[in-house]
């Protein structure tokens, strides 16, 4: 069996990001996918996929800088979604 493609992961990641359970977190996850997707890498592209495996209680805590970040996703990538300037809430 074959690995999923890059683009195939993409589509799944996207998927996930905006269908959380939520419109907050819609808007906040897919919103960070829809912004940063383009350009990313295959780290980029893990970091995100092991991001939608966590709660949406949990992402929306760090986002918002109320509960501590793990290890494992520190870094430049959450301190970009910690920005929340790519969330664009339609009236």
């Amino acid at each position: 069996m074959t690995s999923p493609s890059f683009e195939s992961r993409l589509a799944r990641a996207k998927f996930r990001a905006w269908h959380r359970g939520t419109r907050e977190a819609d808007y906040m996850i897919g919103g960070y996918f829809d912004r940063y997707h383009a350009e990313w890498g295959e780290d980029d592209l893990v970091w995100f996929e092991t991001l939608l495996d966590y709660d949406d209680v949990e992402i929306m805590a760090w986002a918002l800088k109320t509960q501590p970040i793990p290890p494992e996703m520190q870094g430049e990538r959450i301190e970009v979604m910690q920005k929340l300037d790519y969330v664009d809430i339609p009236r």
